[in-house]
């Protein structure tokens, strides 16, 4: 049983790395299950307290995810639709496959920009923030799936 669920933790935390580049999959969700099934398995023991703060990173840094291209949308002087349809674009991207949910955000921003008025080129500046964000996103889950997997492989050889 302890080697089945080493096995299910490693495609765990393989699956988590690459959901931290693919967005079709909950990245640090599953690099945290992973960590939680190592712990579980007999193979590592972690303590609590790392457990509960690497939970708490995992939950910001999913929320941030949805959140962080409508922010970098205002501070490429997006307006409040341009924030807005980054938001919609980010949640409608979801429907839409791995574009869809990397150009969603865009897409969202320079229509919201658009309705407000805005022209062309400050809807696309707009759009290009809620882009950058979306690398921001990526890059934050890509970090926590990085030190999951340290303390995996610590949990194992350590």
């Amino acid at each position: 049983m302890e080697l089945f669920l080493l096995i299910i933790a490693i495609i765990l935390l393989v699956a988590g790395i690459a959901g931290s580049l693919l967005p079709i999959l909950p990245g640090p969700p599953f690099s945290y299950s992973a960590l939680l099934v190592l712990h579980f398995s007999g193979y590592a023991t972690f303590s609590t307290i790392l457990l509960v703060v690497l939970a708490i990173f995992t939950l910001i840094i999913v929320m941030l995810d949805f959140y962080i291209p409508a922010w970098s949308t205002g501070k490429f002087g997006g307006s409040r639709l341009g924030r807005r349809g980054a938001l919609a674009g980010t949640f409608a991207g979801l429907f839409f496959g791995p574009l869809g949910i990397i150009a969603g955000p865009f897409i969202g921003a320079v229509i919201g920009e658009l309705l407000s008025a805005k022209s062309i080129e400050d809807a696309i500046k707009s759009g290009t923030g809620s882009f950058i964000g979306f690398i921001a996103g990526t890059g934050m889950k890509l970090l926590l799936s990085m030190v999951i997997l340290f303390y995996f492989i610590y949990g194992i050889i350590g």
